[in-house]
C-alpha cells in the first residue's frame, strides 16, 4: 500500500466518525442553537456527490467516507427537522436535488468540472454554518469534537488530493479548507465570550438537557 493510500484510509477514518460526536449531543440536547439547516442540507449533498465520485474515479477511500456520512447526515437532518417543526422529507429535498445535480455534472462534463460544481455545495455548507456562526445568539448546540475533528480532516483530504493529483478533489479541498479554518477561529472566539453580529431573532426550540456548556 502506497502512502498516498494510507493517508486516504486515514482521512477516511477520520471523516466516518467526525460527525458522530454531533449527532450524539443532538440525541442527547435537542439544542440546535448555532447549527446551520442549509449547511447540512448541503452535507447531504456533498454526501452523495462524493460517493458517486469516488466510485467514478475508482477512489474507495472517497465512496466509504461519503457513503457512511450519509448515515450520519440524515439523522442529523431528521433531528435538526423536528427541533425546528419541519417537515423530514421536505427539509431532505434540497440536499437530494444538489446532489443528483453534482452527480449528473461529474458523469457528463468530466472531473474538473465536478470539482468547480462540488464548490457550490461546500461553501453553502461552510459559509452557512460560517453565517450561523456570526449570526445565533449563541452557539451551544455546535459539538466542538465534531469541529476539531472536520478541520483535522479537511487537512487530510487537502493534502490527499494533492497527493492524487485529481483535479476536481484539489479544486474543492483548497476552497473548503479557507471556511474550515475560519469557522474553527469564529467558534472559538465565540467560546471565548465575542458577541453575534447582526443577530437573528432567537426561535425557541426544545431542549431536553440543561447541560449547553458541556460538549459532546
Amino acid at each position: 500500500m502506497t502512502a498516498v493510500e494510507v493517508l486516504g484510509w486515514i482521512a477516511t477514518a477520520t471523516g466516518m466518525t467526525l460527525a458522530l460526536p454531533q449527532l450524539a449531543r443532538l440525541l442527547r440536547t435537542r439544542n440546535v442553537d448555532g447549527l446551520s439547516l442549509i449547511g447540512w442540507q448541503a452535507a447531504l449533498a456533498i454526501n452523495i456527490g462524493w460517493a458517486m465520485h469516488g466510485l467514478r474515479i475508482g477512489q474507495l477511500p472517497q465512496l466509504f467516507a461519503s457513503a457512511f456520512g450519509l448515515l450520519t447526515t440524515l439523522p442529523i437532518l431528521y433531528l435538526m427537522a423536528t427541533a425546528m417543526g419541519r417537515s423530514y422529507v421536505p427539509t431532505l429535498l434540497p440536499g437530494l436535488a444538489l446532489g443528483v445535480a453534482m452527480v449528473s455534472v461529474d458523469q457528463f462534463l468530466g472531473s474538473a468540472a465536478y470539482g468547480w460544481c462540488a464548490i457550490a455545495p461546500a461553501m453553502i455548507a461552510l459559509g452557512g454554518q460560517s453565517i450561523e456562526l456570526v449570526r445565533a445568539p449563541d452557539v451551544f448546540g455546535i459539538s466542538t469534537p465534531s469541529l476539531l475533528m472536520g478541520t483535522a480532516n479537511q487537512g487530510l483530504w487537502t493534502t490527499w488530493s494533492l497527493l492524487i493529483g485529481d483535479p476536481g478533489s484539489v479544486i474543492s479541498a483548497l476552497c473548503a479548507t479557507v471556511l474550515v479554518a475560519f469557522n474553527l477561529v469564529w467558534f472559538v472566539m465565540r467560546r471565548l465570550g465575542l458577541r453575534p453580529f447582526f443577530p437573528h431573532a432567537v426561535v425557541p426550540v426544545p431542549c431536553l438537557v440543561g447541560s449547553e456548556g458541556v460538549d459532546a
